[in-house]
């Protein structure tokens, strides 16, 4: 590179902001697209230096022409918080968009992509909601189950003064509801052992919760698989993987009903952050269903106890899954609309004692 082609420390320091930034005409041309703005719209600066952002890859290109004509109309510089910019084909992000006009023809655009911010709060709210259920839970289980051992051994001694066998039928109720009490408590406290972990292949664990799955679902119903095999093996208790993935294709399969698809994916990500705690490389793991979805109004809570949207479910499914990932130093996240549901497990591929428990 000669230098005359040396970039400018200003091209330097822009290009190494995090910012997608753009430098656009009155005509909505663009002079000056740094890093962060390429990898944003997926398109290079040799693409679009000195033309529009092509609206038929960047939805949201009309948007940002509106906002250079309304900021050089005013003259004024203002600033769009928390606005959702389709940035690609089935591509949303969550931003902050600053517009300053540096003269009468130039405009200055500053897009911030709060999407990372608002997925960090989102999923250290979810633990929180975890660890919080669980320590409720606790609680309450001793106090549960303290009443139901008396009142079980009250009944076993009481049958055993009983001659009339017609009397012994109600004392075999008090103790068979005592023990199902007992053992709906269990449930909501789920796992209570720590987990033997060893080397595990991610696949092997889904191929076995496919079989168990595809044991159960009704001929209409499709199983895929999409998975990257050069994923390496994750250190974690590959039966308390097992139980989390199931609970919540199980889930899917009554969703579905008689007929439907279900898909399987794995991918890796490098650099990531799940709650506050940056790994270096994590597995993700998509469930994903074509079915009606998961009404609005449930999607904030169904990872509680209890919280379930069929009449005969028990609602702790999903919260044990969460419990489990969750001590594996994991998160599982999901996203629900009419015709889609996806439930994301994002797994740590190096391995993490202080989620244990």
């Amino acid at each position: 590179m000669s230098p005359q082609e040396q970039p400018t420390p200003a091209a330097r320091a822009l290009d190494n902001m995090s910012s997608a930034v753009l430098l656009c005409d009155d005509g909505g041309c663009i002079r000056y697209i740094n890093s962060a703005a390429e990898v944003m719209f997926g398109l290079s600066a040799r693409q679009v230096m000195g033309h529009r952002l092509p609206a038929n890859a960047v939805p949201c290109a009309t948007s940002l022409e509106d906002a250079v004509i309304h900021a050089l109309g005013t003259g004024e510089p203002y600033t769009n918080r928390e606005m959702v910019l389709e940035v690609g084909l089935d591509r949303r992000v969550t931003v902050d968009l600053t517009v300053t006009p540096l003269s009468r023809s130039e405009v200055l655009l500053e897009i911030s992509d709060l999407n990372r911010r608002l997925r960090i709060t989102r999923e250290q709210n979810l633990i929180n909601q975890n660890q919080a259920t669980r320590h409720l839970l606790r609680g309450l289980a001793h106090e549960i189950k303290n009443p139901l051992g008396g009142l079980r051994g009250a009944a076993q001694l009481l049958e055993r003064e009983l001659g009339d066998s017609d009397l012994r039928e109600y004392t075999q109720i008090i103790i068979g509801e005592a023990d199902r009490l007992r053992t709906l408590v269990n449930g909501l406290l789920g796992p209570n052992t720590r987990p033997q972990r060893r080397e595990t292949n991610i696949h092997e664990v889904l191929e076995r919760v496919r079989q168990l799955v595809a044991a159960e679902a009704p001929p209409g119903i499709t199983i895929r698989r999409d998975y990257d095999p050069s994923i390496p093996a994750l250190i974690a208790e590959p039966n308390q993987l097992i139980q989390a993935t199931l609970n919540i294709l199980r889930n899917s399969l009554q969703s579905l009903g008689d007929s439907g698809e279900i898909t399987l994916r794995t991918r890796t990500q490098r650099q990531f952050t799940i709650a506050d705690t940056p790994h270096r490389l994590v597995v993700r793991v998509d469930l994903i269903d074509n079915g009606p979805g998961i009404p609005p109004d449930l999607q904030e809570r169904i990872f509680y106890p209890m919280v379930t949207g069929r009449p005969e479910g028990t609602g702790l499914g999903l919260s044990i899954a969460q419990t489990l990932v969750h001590q594996h130093g994991g998160l599982i996240e999901c996203w629900s609309e009419p015709g889609h549901t996806e439930f994301t497990l994002w797994l740590p591929l190096e391995a993490d004692d202080d989620n244990e428990g």
